[in-house]
């Protein structure tokens, strides 16, 4: 696995990291929650001063789930069921809370359900059933389920886990189809072949058994030209008109030093040579 590959995996893990650490609901859950909570303690509240109880305690309001609240207290009470579905509505109404809800009323001794409604959108779904009969003093707790409850109020750390996946698929096939791309390329562009070397002279560069030994742009075209005449002589004045003059520049003693260079590139293959043919110049000997 090359270096940028793991340095962008890296920044997508401290993504991930960071989305499963500071991942909560979003903004317009959390004010549904709160508004839901405040509505319910006035629901509560106005349950208590319908029995002339103005003392006892409404325990803290619940959030079960996403879209589930539930409401207890601290003493038994009683109170007639059609009263508390209009307590419910006109503080739902006020808060600007859903119109679509289910209502449990619960019995703390055995978690029977001893009553329940249903409001809705349209009057004729509502459901509210025994109005006027009174329930006796119990314990009770009442549940709140929002049956319609908008997408915004979705968490959002599904999606963006979601989103990392999808990048980290892009990434891989761009990274995959890149580097097959390279290799064809690689595969693809022609070389000379020089005893165990492979000169690949539009990339400066040498290749002995998967190492790459690097050349100057004077040492390539020098080699060019070598490998184009094998185990021939090629005068300094070939070598400095080709490589030198024809751009505008003499030289004196730069042939010399380049090809010690490329000397010390080729001495790992004892069966290639370049020798000094003494006032002439020199021979690529194959």
């Amino acid at each position: 696995m090359n270096k940028k590959r793991i340095y962008l995996y890296s920044i997508l893990i401290l993504i991930g990291v960071l989305i499963w650490q500071f991942s909560k609901p979003n903004q317009a859950a959390t004010e549904f929650s709160e508004k839901v909570k405040i509505a319910l303690r006035d629901v509560g509240n106005k349950l208590l001063l319908s029995e002339k109880d103005s003392t006892s305690l409404i325990l803290p309001v619940k959030e079960i789930s996403r879209a589930k609240f539930e409401l207890s207290f601290q003493n038994a009470l009683e109170f007639e069921p059609n009263m508390m579905v209009s307590i419910m509505k006109n503080s739902f109404t006020r808060s600007q809370l859903p119109s679509a809800y289910l209502v449990e009323v619960i019995q703390c001794t055995d978690a029977q359900v001893a009553y329940s409604f249903q409001m809705t959108k349209h009057e004729e779904s509502t459901i509210i059933p025994c109005a006027g009969r009174w329930l006796p003093k119990n314990c009770y707790t009442i549940e709140v389920r929002f049956t319609e409850i908008k997408t915004a109020y979705i968490n959002i750390s599904t999606f963006l886990y979601g989103l990392i996946l999808l990048i980290i698929i892009v990434m891989e096939l761009f990274f995959f189809k890149k580097k097959q791309v390279e290799h064809s390329q690689e595969s693809n562009e022609s070389y000379a072949q020089l005893g165990s070397f492979q000169f690949y002279p539009s990339q400066n560069k040498l290749i002995k058994e998967a190492t790459e030994i690097s050349l100057s742009k004077k040492e390539c075209e020098l080699l060019k030209i070598f490998i184009a005449n094998p185990n021939q002589i090629v005068t300094r004045d070939e070598l400095t008109k080709k490589v030198w003059e024809d751009n505008g520049v003499i030289v004196g003693r730069s042939l010399d030093t380049y090809i010690s260079k490329i000397r010390k590139k080729l001495k790992e293959d004892q069966d290639i040579k370049l020798t000094n043919v003494h006032g002439v110049g020199y021979k690529l000997e194959v």
